[in-house]
């Protein structure tokens, strides 16, 4: 039994050790050891809170990204909008000129027909003036006490007149 009861003078000399051991564990290992714990404890602390600033920093960042984003689309749907209606105004301003240009042309044509026609008409009562011009001269040309021969002159130029 002696080995499973220990004596008082080994008991006590265990305590002894073990008090010394505490005193000497308190006084210089444990204050470093703590403060070790403590340093280390801060420190990922600090590398939270800094992590969590950075998490905070980017979903501001991806905000300002997605701001841009969208301003952009909204700039780039706007300058397609203006070119759109640039281009459709551009169209619809040679279309306008195309027309324009066309009905003055046809009036131009019209015109120039008009004047051809007044041309025409008036060289075709020149000549039938000319023409009934040197009918009365052939007439008073030839004797003009005989009517028979002045009316057979007359129907013979005539019919001159319609063959030519």
């Amino acid at each position: 039994m002696e080995l499973v009861t220990p004596g008082i003078g080994l008991i006590f000399w265990q305590t002894v050790v073990f008090l010394l051991v505490l005193f000497l564990l308190g006084k210089f290992a444990w204050k470093p050891i703590m403060n070790a714990l403590q340093e280390r404890e801060s420190s990922i602390e600090n590398a939270l809170s800094a992590a969590e600033k950075a998490k905070l920093e980017m979903q501001a960042l991806k905000a300002d990204n997605e701001k841009l984003l969208a301003e952009a689309r909204l700039e780039r749907d706007k300058i397609l909008k203006e070119a759109t209606d640039a281009a459709n105004s551009i169209v619809e301003t040679a279309k306008q000129k195309a027309n324009e240009e066309g009905a003055r042309m046809i009036e131009q044509a019209r015109e120039s027909i008009e004047n051809e026609k007044r041309a025409a008409i008036t060289e075709v009562k020149n000549m039938a003036a000319s023409l009934s011009l040197q009918i009365a001269e052939q007439i008073l040309r030839k004797e003009l006490s005989d009517k028979n021969a002045q009316q057979a002159l007359a129907q013979e130029y005539i019919r001159e007149v319609t063959l030519n």
